[in-house]
């Protein structure tokens, strides 16, 4: 079984936190995290509106394979999946990651990219409240829950839901071997 869990990105608009407590929450767990994203060198990573650091990329997704990772992590921010679903790329690789069956885990406006995938249809998540609209369109059902885990789709609504977030995500990932 695969050990690297990743966590994809676009290259500006991460939340913060929603990247840094899940990743050191896998790492804790004993699995390797990789930071996918569109472009090489480093993801500018935001606190609110504000800049809060940056995070070296380790691989394009371009060049990922599905089958190297165990788990995928989509971080919110709003501006960080409103630029993923237009790369071609990082929705292709969503969506394969979906239907490998193995865990997604998606906080505050990431599931934009799962919209963005067309893997919702009959699905049930929940994610910041202004996306309830978008998730009902694309075929799922939204509720306004810490967290949903659905089959292999995990989400969560915001920040203050990491702790349930990354609880559910461990859960689904078990133990690397």
């Amino acid at each position: 079984m695969a050990t690297k869990i990743a966590f994809l990105t676009a290259n500006e608009g991460i939340e913060k936190v929603e990247l840094t407590e899940p990743w050191a929450a896998v790492e804790d767990a004993g699995f390797e995290p990789v930071l996918l994203a569109p472009e090489s060198g480093e993801a500018q990573l935001f606190d609110h509106l504000d800049k809060a650091g940056t995070q070296a990329v380790d691989k394009l997704v371009a060049e990922a394979d599905v089958d190297d990772y165990a788990g995928l992590v989509l971080p919110g921010g709003v501006a960080n999946p409103d630029a993923l679903r237009t790369d071609e790329d990082a929705v292709s690789f969503v969506k394969q990651f979906v239907e490998s069956g193995k865990p997604v885990a998606a906080i505050c406006h990431a599931p934009w990219t799962l919209v963005e995938a067309g893997v919702l249809s009959g699905r049930t998540i929940t994610s910041w409240p202004s996306l309830q609209t978008d998730v009902r369109n694309a075929g799922g059902e939204w509720k306004d829950e810490e967290v949903v885990t659905d089959a292999n789709l995990i989400t969560s609504r915001n920040p203050d839901d990491i702790p349930a977030f990354t609880s559910a995500l461990l859960d689904a990932l078990g133990s690397p071997s």
